[in-house]
């Protein structure tokens, strides 16, 4: 099912290089299921709600759900080909978590999120990191060491920060899936309007809003 899945979103990351968007920048959401929405509908997993914004805001921006259930930073890494094919202006990378989940390596996790940043900035993308945290039951070394890798490949890449992407969400019965993991619709809601200010930064910079100066 999961190289399914896999197959399905490079599929459609491939049609989606066609010339009906030639005109439209593109923002790629590379992760994992708290990405692809996992138990809500697409258009209430956080891209969608981001892609309703920045339309609502006037910003000329398709964004590109590339989150794959169960994915890890070396299967996003993997990705990265059909990734670039879209030429994104800015990838927003939000992987790790199964890393994490899985009690896989930090060090692995590192260079695998260094290589997918380098790969995107060397195409000329900006780059948008989001932080993942464990719960306490992983052990405290070991969710302190995973947690502590995202704010040092920040600094290293020199790429913007979003702590967590849960922010807000994580932990919260009234915002999740009865699996106490997945953001429910009103959770996903909640992680667009956390990511909204740290990508909003980059749209500012980019300089690409429709009509008035920002």
């Amino acid at each position: 099912m999961r190289r399914f899945l896999v197959a399905l979103v490079l599929a459609t990351l491939a049609c989606s290089t066609g010339s009906a968007f030639a005109a439209t920048r593109v923002i790629v959401a590379l992760g994992d299921s708290l990405t692809a929405g996992f138990g809500v509908s697409p258009d209430e997993a956080y891209p969608a709600l981001l892609e309703a914004r920045l339309g609502r805001e006037g910003y000329d921006y398709r964004v590109v759900n590339a989150g794959v259930s169960g994915d890890t930073s070396a299967g996003g890494l993997r990705r990265m080909d059909w990734v670039l094919k879209l030429s994104p202006e800015i990838v927003i990378v939000a992987l790790g978590a199964n890393d994490g989940l899985r009690g896989l390596p930090t060090i692995a996790m590192r260079d695998n999120l260094r290589a997918i940043v380098r790969r995107a900035q060397s195409a000329g993308a900006k780059v948008l990191l989001a932080g993942m945290r464990l719960p306490p039951n992983y052990g405290v070394d070991y969710a302190q060491e995973f947690e502590k890798v995202f704010p040092d490949l920040a600094r290293g890449t020199k790429v913007p920060l979003i702590p967590f992407l849960l922010e807000g969400v994580a932990g919260e019965a009234r915002l999740n899936l009865a699996d106490g993991i997945h953001p429910n619709a009103e959770g996903q809601r909640r992680v667009a309007e956390h990511v909204w200010p740290h990508l909003r930064q980059l749209l500012a910079k980019a300089g690409v809003s429709r009509g008035a100066l920002q």
